[in-house]
C-alpha cells in the first residue's frame, strides 16, 4: 500500500495534476497519451513522466487495446491503490482550494472596502 509521503511526491507531480489525472484515467480509460496531455493541458513528455511515476507506484495499469486500429490507443485504469490515492489525492486538493476561495473571498471584500473609501 502506498503512504501519504510517496503519494505526496508522485514523481513531484502536484495535487492539481494528480487529480486531474487520476479524473481523466477514470471518466476516460481508453485514450492516449496525447489526449490526455491535451486534455490536461499538459506537455506530452510531462504527461508521460507524470503517467510513469503512477504506473512504477502501481497507481494505474496500461493495457494495449488488442483489437483496436489504433495501435497508440490504450486502456489506463486506477488499481485498487490508484482508487485510494485519488481519494486522497481529491481531499486534500478540495481543501487546498477551499483555502485558496477563502484567501480570495477574503481579498475581494478588502478591494471592495477601499473602493468605497
Amino acid at each position: 500500500m502506498i503512504n501519504t509521503v510517496q503519494l505526496m511526491n508522485i514523481n513531484n507531480m502536484n495535487d492539481e495534476t494528480t487529480y486531474k489525472l487520476f479524473k481523466a484515467i477514470e471518466d476516460q480509460p481508453a485514450t492516449n497519451q496525447r489526449r490526455l496531455a491535451s486534455e490536461l493541458e499538459i506537455s506530452l513528455g510531462k504527461l508521460n513522466y507524470c503517467l510513469k511515476g503512477l504506473l512504477d507506484k502501481g497507481l494505474v495499469k496500461v493495457e494495449n487495446f488488442i483489437e483496436s486500429e489504433n495501435k497508440r490507443g490504450y486502456l489506463y485504469r486506477l488499481t485498487p491503490a490508484g482508487l485510494s490515492a485519488k481519494a486522497t489525492v481529491t481531499l486534500r486538493f478540495l481543501k487546498h482550494k477551499m483555502g485558496e476561495y477563502e484567501k480570495l473571498k477574503h481579498e475581494i471584500q478588502a478591494l471592495k472596502k477601499e473602493i468605497e473609501k
